[in-house]
């Protein structure tokens, strides 16, 4: 820690410099294992270096995709829980490069808040850092800001980047796709990190229990399980993407079915999904029980217990499946690509 750095007239305006420098030291036990052999540089520089490690790939395509948590974080608020959603932080950028097939390499996490409490900072960050050893993707830097008056002294927000890396030659592009496909659903674990702003006012949840447990969720509280973190599929992906040609990836985000898997379909095609054979978690019945929301907007507002969707040919479907499964994942065949003349990219029938 930094005993020389320290000034009161900053502080009385309402940052602590020395906080940060305690949220650094606290935070290092978690970051340091999520290091892998590209890391070059040590928590604390102005940048973070990596060494790239080309072997087996002829045209290297970098791939970034960045996110952040939303508004579940109020949940995390008023549950005092914060370790979990760096978790979420990491998923919906993680989930997205995957999609084009990219092997995240690294990730940096931003955090603004009103007050910098250490504990509560290297408690989000050990979250964020589970997300990284998920995904194989080493934490290499990140930023915390402490802005007094501009956030609530107990309230912080947090975004993060990743940058992954795919051969140009094996680039998930669905330019193959054709008719007869199978499109093949790998299950969530909750509500993710999308549609919070519809949740929290369905249940609510600022002036509301959501601590006591419930039946329908299994003897779980509301606020309990809207915590649960997203999933991160791309161990699995990676290993499907080893022994299978997968054609498209959606991951299933905000907008849910309606807006994420059309855009993984060309044009000239339609995804056509069996309702009756998606797995609806029992979070999303009671979110439109208690909302009074139709099947059409739930299925265009969450994932509805489908965190991410794959395309392959109908031949390695089986296949595909059995490897998805053997991963850990609740992965089974929700529908097929038909062709279509119109601009519609999805039927749920």
């Amino acid at each position: 820690m930094n005993q020389l750095s320290k000034s009161d007239v900053y502080a009385n305006a309402g940052v602590d410099i020395t906080a940060g420098y305690k949220a650094v030291e606290l935070m290092k036990k978690h970051i340091s294992k999520t290091l892998t052999s590209g890391v070059c540089s040590d928590v604390g520089g102005f940048g973070g270096l990596f060494e790239l490690d080309l072997e087996g790939i002829t045209k290297p395509v970098l791939v970034s995709g960045t996110d952040g948590v939303g508004t579940k974080l109020k949940i995390a608020f008023l549950m005092d829980k914060n370790d979990t959603v760096g978790i979420d932080c990491v998923a919906m950028c993680v989930n997205d490069i995957i999609c084009c097939g990219a092997k995240p390499l690294f990730f940096l996490d931003y955090i603004a808040c009103g007050k910098n409490y250490p504990e509560k900072i290297a408690d989000i960050v050990s979250g964020i850092c589970e997300g990284c050893i998920q995904s194989g993707a080493a934490l290499i830097g990140g930023e915390t800001a402490e802005m007094p008056g501009f956030y609530p002294v107990d309230e912080y927000d947090l975004a993060g980047f990743c940058t992954g890396v795919v051969d140009k030659n094996k680039i998930i592009d669905n330019s193959k796709i054709a008719e007869d496909d199978v499109i093949i659903a790998l299950a969530s674990s909750g509500v993710h990190s999308n549609g919070f702003s519809l949740v929290r006012k369905v249940f609510d949840v600022e002036n509301s229990d959501i601590k006591t447990p419930i039946e329908e969720l299994g003897g779980k509280s509301i606020g309990e399980t809207l915590l649960t973190p997203t999933k991160i599929y791309v161990k699995s992906i990676l290993a499907l993407l080893d022994k299978v040609f997968v054609k498209a990836i959606s991951h299933i985000t905000g907008g849910g079915f309606y807006e994420n898997i059309p855009r993984s379909i060309p044009d000239g095609y339609c995804a056509q999904i069996n309702r009756s054979e998606v797995k609806v978690l029992p979070i999303f019945d009671l979110i439109a029980e208690k909302g009074k929301i139709s099947e059409r907007d739930m299925f265009n507002t969450f994932n509805m217990g489908v965190g991410m969707s794959v395309v392959v040919s109908k031949n390695d479907a089986d296949k595909a499946v059995e490897i998805l499964r053997a991963q850990g994942e609740d992965a089974y065949i929700i529908g097929k690509i038909i062709k279509s003349d119109t601009d519609e990219k999805i039927q749920i029938i």
